[in-house]
């Protein structure tokens, strides 16, 4: 039996998370932090977390 609950809410109802992860200890505050930057690379990026190609600066006269 699925007991789901869903509530709706109007967008200017919505408490802000500030309080929250003001409350959290620094250590969790920096391990999701890395995890939203982990989950930007793997979609910005398709899980290549590599250079796209190699750069050299040649002076030519």
């Amino acid at each position: 039996m699925d007991k789901t609950v869903i509530r709706k809410t109007k967008l200017k109802n919505l408490k802000s998370d500030f309080e929250y992860w003001q409350k959290q200890p620094l250590s969790s505050r920096l391990a999701a932090l890395q995890e939203i930057r982990e989950e930007y690379i793997r979609w910005k990026y398709d899980n290549r977390q590599e250079f796209q190609r190699v750069y050299s600066i040649i002076k030519q006269k």
